[in-house]
């Protein structure tokens, strides 16, 4: 195999056309067998495969950069920079599902929230310009779905204005982020695609002028220089040039010699240069490219032959989500939804297919989806934004100052809150109880169930005059934790024997770890720890009631799927100040630390967010309250 022969880029100089051509078949095939074993994004790897052969055959990584955008393309990148081992892709101690400094000098960047490279590319060629670095080139790799993000075009901005700053653009163009690529953009773009009139008239032109003598080859160039008047007669190709950026394309994606000719081209250009390359999502896989939905962007371990699941999926919290959000759609005319790109991930694809007229996808866009949902809001609907709890943190400002600050009637639902794992650091979305502790009149609920789920997204859809927010975690729901009471907004999921007059502690449980902590009072209850476990359900604001119920406890204990600064435990830390309780509290949560991709569960143990490790520290705490601590040590927890 010629591919087991690539250990790095320069491999590749060798191998001739032909040979060429076998390795992208070859990367196809090993492709489709690794990801159909442990789950991944196959659908963009398949249709980046000669794109990327052909950007390691034209620029010289790492001393030149090439960046990916989003990077959930780049497993072609790591196959040929050394990385061959897809055994444990995405697992612990395996290799990350994106680019990856700490794997391989040829990897940039890793932040997988898109839209973001061009940003990059633009300070890395500013820098090469200040160093005098004339010999070291920029390669940033775009998909049209992330040029629907506004940090794409702020950038764009920026890199047209210096003209003699060389940085080499190559726009990913398969007509798709997750789904269909929609817009403007997406729609000039579908006319570059379709015109293909120019490019068969230069060509033709060629032809005949370089078997003319003498003047042939002089007036071709002539010629082509004249483009930009050309295309503007035969194409309405104009938007690129007139940013003031070359533009070379559209570019057969998956013709390596003619990718390697454009490269060539824009690599020698003294200024910024985009190559349109179009692309097929799913290339080279039947059950990819008849998969309309997303192309097998994502998928879990499938059978390679068919694409089928292995397992049956069990209901999730996303399809929970979206089966409620149906039914609420035929109770309210007024409901609408919005995503950012993501309609099947999150859920809002039976709703769209429901309500088509109801539906609004504006791209890669999460500032503006957030403004957008105000302006539905002050006019009269109420907006649901369905959003991964980690992209929420683009559109801080959007909630805080267009839609909390107008006392908007909005709801936001998170999905992939906490940990989920296997795809990094970037997608744990570990960040927003924090970040939304800070806005004035937002309410936040963490369901613990299926059942919560679906009274709290009613709840928050009966909001008019604040935003509102409900948070599930990624994968399958657990089962129904049942409430044995009330007080207040709070359900009482465990109470102690009624013979404890004042019982030790006080556990809130927040969201899904529901089970888990019910499994902690378990444990103390062993160690002669009497509990009181609760689920405040909206945990913004902290509710009136747990203050004095709090006083009636010894210790304190807050148990959340979110970063530990600024997240409820502070919260309910700085209520029980605000209300004189003087009471220990002990808030358990995720370090304030970027966690390396592994299973979900992995993680949990690794920060000692399970039953036993808080269950050992809870009993050490009532030990020191005791006088216990100093004479004999607590007791071990299983």
């Amino acid at each position: 195999m010629l591919l087991t022969r690539i250990k790095g880029p320069r491999d590749l100089d060798r191998l001739s056309q032909e040979e060429l051509t076998q390795l992208a078949a070859e990367i196809r095939s090993f492709l489709v067998d690794a990801v159909s074993k442990t789950g991944g994004h196959l659908g963009p790897n398949l249709g980046v495969v000669e794109l990327t052969i052909a950007l390691h055959r034209v620029f010289e990584s790492p001393k030149d950069k090439v960046l990916f955008d989003t990077g959930h393309q780049a497993y072609v990148h790591k196959l040929l920079t050394g990385r061959q081992d897809f055994a444990g892709l995405r697992t612990k101690g395996g290799l990350s599902g994106y680019p990856s400094r700490a794997e391989s000098e040829h990897d940039v960047i890793e932040n997988s929230h898109a839209s973001t490279v061009l940003g990059w590319a633009d300070g890395l060629a500013k820098a090469n310009e200040v160093l005098g670095r004339t010999d070291h080139h920029v390669a940033a790799v775009i998909g049209d779905g992330a040029l629907t993000g506004g940090m794409a075009w702020e950038a764009l901005n920026n890199i047209a204005a210096a003209k003699d700053r060389p940085l080499v653009i190559v726009v990913n163009d398969n007509e798709r982020s997750y789904g269909p690529t929609i817009g403007g953009l997406a729609n000039h773009l579908a006319t570059l695609r379709t015109t293909d009139g120019y490019e068969r008239f230069l060509a033709r032109g060629k032809e005949i002028l370089e078997r003319t003598p003498v003047v042939g080859k002089p007036l071709f160039e002539t010629l082509h220089g004249a483009k930009k008047g050309l295309k503007d007669f035969i194409a309405p190709q104009g938007m690129f040039e007139d940013l003031g950026l070359k533009y070379i394309g559209p570019i057969d994606g998956h013709d390596i010699e003619a990718l390697e000719s454009a490269l060539q081209r824009a690599k020698r250009f003294s200024g910024p240069v985009i190559v349109h390359c179009l692309t097929q999502k799913g290339r080279g896989y039947t059950p990819a490219l008849e998969h309309e939905a997303d192309r097998f962007h994502a998928v879990g371990v499938i059978h390679p032959d068919t694409g089928l699941p292995v397992k049956t999926a069990a209901a999730s919290w996303t399809s929970v989500f979206a089966d409620e959000m149906v039914k609420i759609g035929h109770e309210r005319p007024d409901v609408v939804g919005i995503t950012a790109a993501m309609l099947h991930p999150v859920g809002l694809n039976k709703f769209a297919e429901e309500f088509p007229d109801r539906i609004y996808d504006v791209g890669i866009a999460e500032q503006h989806g957030a403004t957008s949902a105000a302006g539905l809001a002050t006019g009269g609907v109420h907006p649901v934004f369905a959003v991964y709890a980690t992209f929420l943190n683009r559109a801080f400002d959007q909630v805080l100052m267009d839609v909390a600050l107008h006392k908007c009637g909005v709801t936001f639902v998170l999905d992939r809150a906490g940990v989920t794992g296997d795809d990094g650091a970037s997608h744990n979305g570990m960040w927003d109880m924090s970040i939304l502790q800070v806005v004035p009149g937002l309410r936040l609920a963490a369901p613990r169930d299926a059942e919560q789920l679906r009274a709290q997204l009613r709840e928050a859809v009966e909001v008019k005059d604040a935003p509102t927010v409900v948070r599930f975690s990624k994968g399958v729901v657990g089962p129904a934790v049942p409430a044995v009471g009330r007080i207040g907004g709070m359900d009482v999921l465990r109470r102690p024997a009624p013979e404890v007059t004042r019982p030790d502690v006080l556990l809130v449980s927040v969201g899904a770890l529901a089970p888990m902590c019910l499994e902690v009072a378990d444990l103390l209850d062993r160690q002669g720890i009497s509990t009181t476990v609760v689920d405040p359900r909206w945990v913004k604001p902290v509710d009136e009631a747990l203050a004095p119920l709090a006083e009636q406890h010894r210790v304190v204990v807050t148990v959340e799927d979110n970063g530990r600064v600024g997240g409820v435990g502070a919260a309910v830390s700085q209520a029980l100040r605000d209300a004189g309780v003087d009471v220990p509290l002990r808030d358990f949560g995720i370090p304030q630390r970027f966690l390396d991709h592994a299973l979900r569960k992995e993680i949990l143990a690794e920060i000692g967010l399970t039953a036993p490790d808080i269950a050992r520290q809870v009993t050490g705490l009532v030990a020191k309250l005791d006088g216990r601590l100093d004479s004999e040590p607590a007791a071990a927890v299983d």
